[in-house]
């Protein structure tokens, strides 16, 4: 055992790895949903859109980095198989199925909440007892709760501007 394993106390360290793994498997997939989203999208303020959904897919990629690294240091080893990725997730993959700005924010605003509740969960989880892994945790689910927040501002923009037109043109 490393002194920097030794620091952990009442829970175990496969335990954490585990559990990082699952999320580590979130954040390729959330990486590519957001990467293959900014590609497919349509419609009225495509451009912001796609800017805030590629600014979130380099931020889950950041994720999985450090989410990594902390699965490295305790001992463990990433998912080496991306097939793995959907044996392991927490949230899931759907793949986009209407291309429009407002379905594309509604479907990442799941994603976002499920990311959330994921980080939450294993923050709780290791709270008191994994300090580095707690810290890291509340990084990410800081990121995921400004994600949210920003994807959920630009879809009430975009449906007010949509129902402003709506309510001009009757």
């Amino acid at each position: 055992m490393t002194r920097g394993n030794s620091i952990i106390k009442g829970i175990e360290p496969e335990t954490v790895v585990k559990l990082l793994n699952r999320a580590y498997a979130d954040e390729w997939l959330a990486y590519y949903q957001y990467f293959i989203e900014a590609k497919v999208i349509k419609g009225i303020m495509k451009d912001a859109a796609f800017a805030e959904l590629t600014q979130h897919a380099n931020d889950e990629l950041r994720h999985a980095n450090m989410v990594a690294d902390r699965i490295i240091q305790l001992g463990g080893t990433p998912l080496l198989n991306p097939q793995e990725w959907f044996t392991h997730t927490n949230c899931g993959y759907e793949e986009p199925k209407k291309f429009d700005v407002v379905a594309i924010l509604e479907d990442s605003i799941k994603g976002e909440q499920c990311a959330i509740s994921t980080y939450s969960e294993l923050a709780d989880l290791v709270k008191d007892k994994d300090i580095v892994t707690y810290d890291i945790v509340s990084q990410i689910l800081a990121d995921e709760v400004e994600h949210e927040a920003d994807l959920q501002d630009l879809h009430d923009d975009i449906t007010e501007f949509v129902q402003n037109i709506k309510s001009t043109m009757q």
